[in-house]
């Protein structure tokens, strides 16, 4: 099992046909990226029963993404009950806000904006339904939900692939330049003690100092240059980057933490080199990292 994406779409429907001259059911999911999981629903009105149970099975099938999910009833027009409106809630609308009409803090209420308040247009269809006939269809809903989100969990793995071949493409680019750069870094000595006598040859070539001394120089040069460690830590981190490439489990949260420790061992190495063509190195890491974290920013 590899990585899956957060972005998808999918479609399940189908029907019910015992459940008052039958019904036809049709589930829509749009998921994007997000930072935990957020699930918005839409349902008809009557079957606002449904959200706690369809919450819970979003929440086995991903740990990652706002999804927003729509489901369309529709049923045969000669069989299809009528809906009502509860004027008894319309009342208590109207008392409840008489107070706030009357010091001006609020506006008279609309006949059509009352009718968009939840529980005021009753379905008939789904209010008459009997005890056994409304789990059966909810029962059904249910499943048509699953269905929906096994859909879009295949959707979201296939991104998901083509994320980890991108991914997987940018930690071998790593590999490839902290390799380049270990080969400068273990130059690094005999560097320092090059432009230390260049610097000298060219300030007082009439100074003869002590090669012991200029060895100690350089090897102070070399050490405060020194980036063996950053490009070790820069290592065991693309190595680690491909094992969540291949994990079992959602890497999107550990992808994030594994984008801030590469940012900030290629910022070190950075302000550490002595070494023009050690910093254009770094510079190149930087700009892999960054691409990194905008794919990972992808990642479930």
């Amino acid at each position: 099992m590899g990585i899956s994406g957060m972005t998808g779409f999918a479609r399940a429907e189908g029907a019910v046909g015992e459940t008052r001259g039958g019904a036809r059911w049709i589930w829509e999911i749009k998921s994007v990226n997000g930072r935990g999981l957020d699930l918005k629903l839409r349902l008809p009105t009557g079957f606002d029963g449904l959200e706690q149970a369809a919450r819970m099975l979003a929440g086995k099938a991903f740990k990652r993404g706002s999804l927003q999910a729509t489901l369309t009833l529709t049923r045969d027009p000669e069989s299809t009950a009528p809906t009502r409106v509860d004027l008894a809630l319309v009342e208590k609308l109207l008392e409840t806000g008489a107070a706030y009409i009357k010091a001006g803090r609020a506006k008279k209420p609309r006949w059509d904006g009352l009718l968009q308040v939840r529980g005021v247009v009753v379905s008939e269809d789904a209010a008459a339904l009997s005890e056994e006939a409304r789990a059966g269809l909810e029962a059904a809903l249910l499943a048509g939900f699953e269905d929906a989100l096994a859909a879009l969990s295949q959707a979201r793995a296939a991104e998901g692939r083509m994320l980890a071949g991108v991914l997987g493409e940018l930690s071998n680019t790593m590999d490839a330049l902290i390799a380049r750069a270990r080969t400068l870094a273990a130059a690094a000595p005999g560097a320092a003690l090059d432009r230390i006598r260049a610097r000298l040859a060219g300030l007082a070539p009439e100074v003869q100092l002590d090669p012991q001394r200029l060895a100690q120089e350089a090897a102070l040069a070399a050490s405060r240059a020194d980036v063996a460690e950053e490009l070790e830590r820069l290592a065991a981190h693309a190595g680690e980057l491909r094992a969540l490439l291949s994990a079992p489990e959602p890497a999107g949260r550990r992808l994030d933490f594994l984008g801030q420790e590469l940012t900030r061992e290629a910022n070190t190495l950075c302000s550490k080199s002595a070494e023009l063509e050690l910093t254009r190195i770094g510079l190149d890491l930087k700009a892999v990292v960054d691409q990194i974290k905008e794919q990972a920013a992808n990642v479930e």
